[in-house]
């Protein structure tokens, strides 16, 4: 064969792997496009994933919705049993008086109270967002929590999973302590659980409006004492407004 003819074969050679080329390449590139997306999947999943298990933690709540919840997460990571602030910045004797503080000693967290419901969530996210909200956020009573998570007052502290009792047996538990005014047992009214038990402020001993000689326990409030901090604090208010 000669030279020229060795040339010709050589090029048509190049030219048809040339054309093949293409063909080859097109499967390579579709596993590796396959491979990108399996990994975007996987990296999404888990950080939706951490995401979620983040948004249950009580650091979400101070973090993500730092201006209006930063009073409130503060109240619940202080030390237990010792002279703290509440959501207000308001000294506090005992932090245990707090049920946020309390809880957190007990390692209940910030969900198990305010029971997450996705409706709730959305309408919360949209607001924060929005930044249409209110601040600082209006106290909200425990029969408030209950009606949200589809709850009754009562359910919402005395269950299985909290304080499996009845209003009885919490009259019986504390019949000696607050003798003859106990609060668990009320000849005007039944009282709410957060009527006296305050979550982010110092828990108040309702039956002391009426009756001074009703035990309040250490580092409660007297109904006066939570009055005057009421009343001052809507007076700081009104002045920032």
């Amino acid at each position: 064969m000669s030279e020229k003819n060795s040339d010709q074969v050589s090029d048509q050679a190049v030219v048809e792997n040339a054309a093949d080329a293409p063909e080859e390449r097109a499967p390579k590139k579709r596993r590796k496009a396959g491979i990108m997306a399996a990994v975007v999947a996987v990296v999404l999943v888990a950080a939706g994933v951490g995401m979620w298990v983040w948004h249950e933690d009580p650091s979400f709540c101070g973090t993500v919705c730092h201006t209006p919840m930063n009073a409130y997460y503060e109240t619940y990571s202080q030390e237990f049993r010792t002279t703290g602030v509440d959501k207000y910045g308001n000294e506090v004797a005992d932090t245990s008086c707090m049920l946020a503080t309390y809880h957190a000693a007990m390692n209940y967290d910030c969900m198990d109270c305010h029971i997450p419901v996705l409706s709730q969530q959305v309408s919360e996210a949209v607001t924060w967002v929005s930044g249409n909200y209110e601040f600082p956020l209006a106290e909200r009573s425990v029969a408030q929590l209950g009606e949200a998570a589809g709850l009754g007052s009562d359910e919402m502290c005395l269950n299985e999973s909290c304080h499996n009792l009845t209003r009885d047996d919490l009259y019986n538990l504390t019949a000696e302590e607050y003798g003859t005014y106990n609060p668990h047992w009320s000849h005007h009214e039944t009282l709410d659980c957060g009527t006296c038990h305050k979550a982010h402020r110092a828990s108040v001993m309702y039956c002391s409006q009426c009756h001074a000689q009703a035990v309040v326990p250490d580092g409660w409030l007297n109904m006066q004492q939570a009055n005057e901090l009421f009343d001052l604090e809507n007076a700081t208010l009104d002045a920032a407004a």
